[in-house]
């Protein structure tokens, strides 16, 4: 099983990035910071405009050192890899399915059953631990709403009619995730999913963690052989990593939303962690990144038995895990992708 290894994050905005010996040494204005060793990192993303230097970004491509660049406030700019890596007739085979709509429907209806049982798997539980603190009527329906969406799903055989079944369940969770929220709601209301750009606390942490489990998605896609840019549900667009984002669907719900939601109502992050630009757009503070990348650290690190492979295994791993799996359905070695059902 492959070794959970730390990612950094860089998330000053006028840091620079050097190489220095076999370590990475971040400066600002020009003052040295901090120096980590290579060997021990896996990835490393940087929130900030100033860059790094050719020769580090060259050891981190020859290594396999996943590095990316997102803007202070999340939106991904680019990534750093070097020559391909895995097997041609691997990538041969996801760009002939690719082009047939048929064959990329039957991947693309399981990462879309991950998502939906997930989501459902989510307000199912807050509903049976905290029945007295939400709308158990509201909770119900959407649950029964998204188990019939399931056998619908199964049997989908046409990408559109996929992407529609996958936007009316989204309308659906999104709809009741606000009784999810059980402590500082006064705060942390929740009225629907916005983006580009947030306009409340709860969807600049859903977008923010997107973008985190973006990133772990598409390294680990590269790592198992596969093209991350060339999906199966989200079709060919220059720039956008669709099978990133094809793979991260049926995780949002367990790493990202779970992980909100908990930082949320157990206080772990408040109001003060976030500012307001006078476009609307609501971002965190520097204290407030710095707290939630640190907790998605420790998440990642924690123990759980992956539902297919019956292994204990950190949730840090499930991306490397369901990429894994991808390639081996692709490579013909078992009948079809096993999405991940979280229980």
């Amino acid at each position: 099983m492959r070794k959970l290894l730390n990612t950094l994050y860089i998330t000053t905005e006028n840091a620079f990035l050097s190489l220095e010996g076999e370590t990475v040494c971040v400066e600002i204005n020009r003052r040295k910071v901090g120096q980590f060793p290579l060997h021990t990192l896996e990835s490393i993303v940087c929130f900030t405009y100033n860059g790094a230097t050719p020769a580090f970004m060259g050891v981190c491509a020859a290594k396999g050192i996943n590095l990316a660049f997102y803007s202070p406030f999340g939106r991904f700019l680019c990534r750093v890899s070097g020559a391909s890596q895995g097997n041609v007739l691997l990538r041969k085979a996801q760009y002939r399915i690719s082009d047939r709509p048929e064959q990329s429907c039957l991947i693309a209806r399981n990462f879309i059953l991950g998502k939906v049982f997930n989501c459902r798997w989510s307000v199912d539980r807050t509903l049976r631990d905290h029945a007295l603190r939400v709308d158990q009527e509201k909770c119900q329906k959407a649950i029964r709403y998204l188990s019939n969406a399931l056998e619908k799903i199964k049997q989908e055989e046409n990408l559109d009619s996929l992407r529609g079944l996958e936007g009316e369940c989204a309308s659906v969770y999104f709809g009741i995730f606000n009784e999810l929220i059980l402590n500082q709601k006064e705060d942390f209301s929740f009225n629907g999913r916005n983006k580009r750009p947030p306009l409340d606390r709860i969807n600049a942490m859903l977008s923010f963690g997107y973008s985190l489990l973006a990133n772990d998605c598409a390294g680990t896609l590269e790592g198992a052989g596969l093209d991350s840019y060339v999906g199966f549900l989200h079709r060919d667009r220059p720039g956008r990593r669709s099978l990133a984002l094809d793979l991260m669907e049926e995780m949002r719900a367990p790493l990202v939303d779970r992980f909100v939601l908990t930082m949320v109502n157990n206080r772990q992050i408040k109001k003060e962690h976030f500012q307001i630009s006078e476009s609307g757009a609501v971002e965190f503070t520097e204290d407030g990144k710095k707290k939630f990348i640190a907790a998605w650290q420790e998440r990642k690190r924690e123990q759980m038995t992956h539902p297919y492979l019956q292994e204990k295994i950190c949730w840090g791993l499930v991306p490397h895990v369901q990429a894994m799996l991808l390639a081996r359905h692709l490579r013909g070695d078992i009948d079809g992708y096993p999405p991940f059902l979280w229980k």
